[in-house]
């Protein structure tokens, strides 16, 4: 019985940080289509500036 909670956080310990490695990564795949996304809605909207389209946010007049 002395050694029950030294076990227990042992074998707790692998699976928190296999948790916490799963959270970053998925949090940096996010935020990198979330950059991504908004740089590439930047060019879209200088290149449609530029031939003078309208942007889809605006309507057609």
């Amino acid at each position: 019985m002395e050694n029950f909670w030294a076990n227990a956080v042992f074998s707790v310990t692998p699976t928190i940080l296999i948790g916490l490695i799963f959270w970053m990564v998925m949090r940096s795949i996010l935020r990198a289509d979330r950059t991504e996304r908004k740089v590439y809605a930047r060019i879209e909207a200088e290149e449609r500036a530029k031939l003078g389209q309208p942007t889809p946010e605006t309507p057609a007049p």
